[in-house]
This record gives structure tokens, C-alpha cells and sequence, in this order.
């Protein structure tokens, strides 16, 4: 039997490329293809929903299992390896639809030889599609980080963790009532609606934002 595996990273993606690549390739190979399992979560675990079923309950020695890309199965290198390890032990084929090689169905009367020259043919461009695909991961959730970073040191939650409350700026115009002693911040926390963990995280990147303008401000009277 046929099925078809698919995964995007978030709930933002479509999922209809991948899923339209794999039943249009069994089409035009005339295989009955008998689902496609799909999952919506990161490529960082192998413990998602669809793809346990599939793998564990599902295919059975013999079977075909087809991928649209690489990294839809997973996103680091030992994973795919152990991933494919785990299928060529219990007899199942994986064809993966962006590496060709995979996909080509020998006769039978081929000998040893030459199965085994596609075999390892194939086993050579998975390892440099794997490495690719780590590679790939470890840059993004770099860059990631960096952004993180850059963000919290400049104060600008906006794009970052929780959704706001209200903006840096507005927040600036009620807390400087506490700063003249016009109201506590127990009142202006109740004022503005805020708990307490929120209204002091407020407080702080005031606080920081404040003290880098008065920094720049003496290094320039300095000079």
C-alpha cells in the first residue's frame, strides 16, 4: 500500500503543495495511493500526532511510505537517519519526492550489484539533503535568537513574546504620574488594568529605555 506524509511548521502554511505533489506523482505512476497523513508543528520533534499513527499503527512491511521533501520528515540529520533506519529495518520503502534517486523502481531481474550501487547512490544524496536541511535549521533559529536579542535590549516587546498591553510610549506618559509622585503604582496598576507581573515588566523596560537616552545624553555633553 501507498501513503503519503506531509508537515509544515505552523498553522500559517499550506499544506495543499505538499499534499498535490504526492497525489499527483502516484497518479502518474498509476500507484493507489491510499492517504496522506499530515501534520501542522515543527520539524524539530518526531513526536507529532499524524506521523505517530502513521508510523506505528498504520504501514506494515511492504508498504510505501512518500514524502514530498526531506525535512518534512525531520530537521536534523540524526533524525532522518534514525527515521529511515527505522523503515529500511521493518521492510518499508520511503520514496521522497525531491530526491529522484528514491523513486525509481528497478526491475526485478536486477541483480545484486546494481541494487546495491542505487542503494548506497541513494544513501549519499539523503546524507547531503539531511546536512543541508540541519544546516538550514541552525541558521534560522540563529538568526532567530539574534533578533530576540536585539529586540529586548532595544525594549521592543511589541513583535516578541506576549501581545501588549498598550505600547512602550503610552505606557511612558501614565508612569511618569508615579515618577512626580501624582499617583503610587499600586493605583496605576489597578488604573490601567495590569497585573502585577505585567505592570512591572512595564516598569523595568521604562526604566532601561530611560537610562540608555540619559547615557547618550552625558556622552554627548561630554564630548
Amino acid at each position: 500500500m501507498y501513503y503519503g506524509y506531509h508537515r509544515v511548521s505552523t498553522k500559517d502554511q499550506n499544506l495543499d503543495r505538499g499534499i498535490k505533489g504526492i497525489e499527483d506523482f502516484c497518479k502518474s505512476r498509476n500507484y493507489k495511493l491510499e492517504k496522506v497523513f499530515v501534520d501542522k508543528m515543527s520539524g524539530k520533534t518526531i513526536d507529532r500526532p499524524r506521523y505517530i499513527v502513521l508510523k506505528e499503527d498504520v504501514l506494515r512491511e511492504g508498504d510505501t511510505l512518500i514524502i514530498y521533501e526531506l525535512d518534512r520528515l525531520a530537521r536534523n540529520k540524526k533524525s532522518i537517519s534514525d527515521e529511515l533506519r527505522y523503515y529500511e529495518e521493518h521492510g518499508i520503502r520511503v520514496m521522497i519526492l525531491d530526491i529522484p534517486t528514491t523513486t525509481i523502481d528497478l526491475p526485478e531481474e536486477t541483480d545484486s550489484m546494481n541494487k546495491l550501487v542505487t542503494e548506497t547512490i541513494n544513501k549519499v544524496i539523503i546524507e547531503i539533503y539531511a546536512m543541508q536541511a540541519e544546516t538550514e535549521m541552525q541558521r534560522r533559529e540563529k538568526r532567530q535568537r539574534e533578533g530576540i536579542e536585539a529586540k529586548k535590549a532595544r525594549g521592543e516587546w511589541e513583535d516578541y513574546g506576549r501581545k501588549r498591553v498598550m505600547s512602550a510610549d503610552e505606557f511612558a506618559k501614565h508612569y511618569i504620574r508615579v515618577e512626580r509622585d501624582e499617583i503610587g503604582s499600586r493605583a496605576l496598576m489597578r488604573e490601567l488594568k495590569m497585573k502585577e507581573s505585567t505592570y512591572f515588566r512595564y516598569v523595568k523596560e521604562y526604566k532601561q529605555k530611560k537610562s540608555r537616552i540619559n547615557r547618550s545624553v552625558e556622552y554627548v555633553k561630554d564630548r
